[in-house]
């Protein structure tokens, strides 16, 4: 691997993710250079198809721009599993470490999946559906970052993607105003209509209390996907282990945050400052190392959303036909 495809990659992460990019430097050389080179993959992916550039808003696209945009995506997609040289750095690094990683195609495209959604200007009119959207944004990446560390077991990609999930309703509840600003809505439309509050009104501040309450559903809804996920750590390499506990303890403190600010919690972008992480990278530690003494994990519950179970060998669909 190329030092400008690492530098490129590290770059993305520090200024696209300071949450995640604080647990990476945990993992062990090897493996952090392949979540880095993921990372900017799945970076490069969002930006180009929202018009940003590293999670920052730069130019609007209207649905033909977008959807060009995401075709373009899905065919160097296909391009780098099929090997072909590739001019893009994200791409050039996905392609590194999918090859080598043995990231199966499908997992890419169902990622494209949700960004199609995005492009068609998807409703979720259930809890279910705003769980698929999750699951095609963020699980799908805990089941690529779980196979990079080695894991393999359905079972321990299940947790994989269950960590996922969680990060994303996390993100979802915490970004609510910011996401109705650019006439985007991922909370189920029969929690908004039980709240009296019409889908185009949702960052309007006299709508904050009861979205309040909205975002604190939500976030309670993450819990038992962040427990669920915390089973999987006995399955990873201890550097990986401490390095998944320390993010998981960091998103999910942005959660608490915004169930602890109520309706002031879209005053300002909720985080976790550099002491908070410092101490919950310690306790991410404690959780990777209690995980090595864990003698028996306990079955997933039956009511968490099942994420979709692919025929092996099953050729990869375009993201726009899901």
């Amino acid at each position: 691997m190329s030092v400008a495809l690492l530098e490129h990659a590290t770059h993305t992460i520090a200024v696209g993710s300071k949450s995640f990019a604080a647990a990476a430097r945990l993992f062990a050389p090897e493996v952090r250079r392949s979540v880095l080179m993921l990372y900017a993959w799945c970076r490069h992916c969002d930006d180009v198809v929202d018009g940003q550039e590293l999670g920052f808003t730069a130019v609007a696209q209207d649905a033909g721009a977008a959807a060009a945009a995401l075709a373009r995506l899905e065919a160097q997609t296909r391009q780098a599993y099929a090997g072909e040289p590739m001019q893009e750095p994200a791409f050039a690094a996905f392609q590194e470490v999918a090859l080598r990683c043995a990231i199966a195609p499908q997992h890419a495209f169902d990622h494209l999946a949700g960004f199609a959604m995005d492009v068609r200007e998807a409703r979720y009119e259930t809890l279910d559906d705003t769980l698929r959207y999750s699951y095609h944004v963020a699980g799908v990446v805990g089941l690529m970052m779980a196979t990079i560390m080695g894991a393999k077991e359905p079972a321990v990609l299940d947790r994989a993607c269950d960590l996922g999930i969680a990060f994303q309703l996390t993100n979802i509840a915490r970004d609510i105003v910011d996401d109705a600003q650019i006439g985007r809505c991922y909370l189920p439309a029969q929690w908004l209509r039980e709240a009296g509050i019409p889908q185009e009104e949702l960052a309007l501040p006299r709508h904050r209390a009861a979205l309040a309450r909205l975002a604190a559903r939500l976030v309670e809804q993450a819990e038992p996907y962040y427990a669920s996920a915390t089973v999987g750590l006995a399955a990873l390499p201890l550097r990986s282990a401490w390095a998944i506990a320390t993010a998981h303890r960091v998103y999910r403190q942005i959660g608490i945050e915004v169930k602890a600010r109520g309706a002031r919690a879209w005053d300002e972008r909720v985080g976790t400052s550099r002491a908070t992480k410092l101490w919950l990278l310690c306790r991410g530690g404690v959780d990777a190392l209690a995980s090595r003494f864990r003698k028996t994990a306990s079955a997933r519950p039956a009511a968490l959303w099942q994420r979709p179970i692919h025929a092996a060998g099953r050729h990869a669909a375009p993201a726009t036909a899901v």
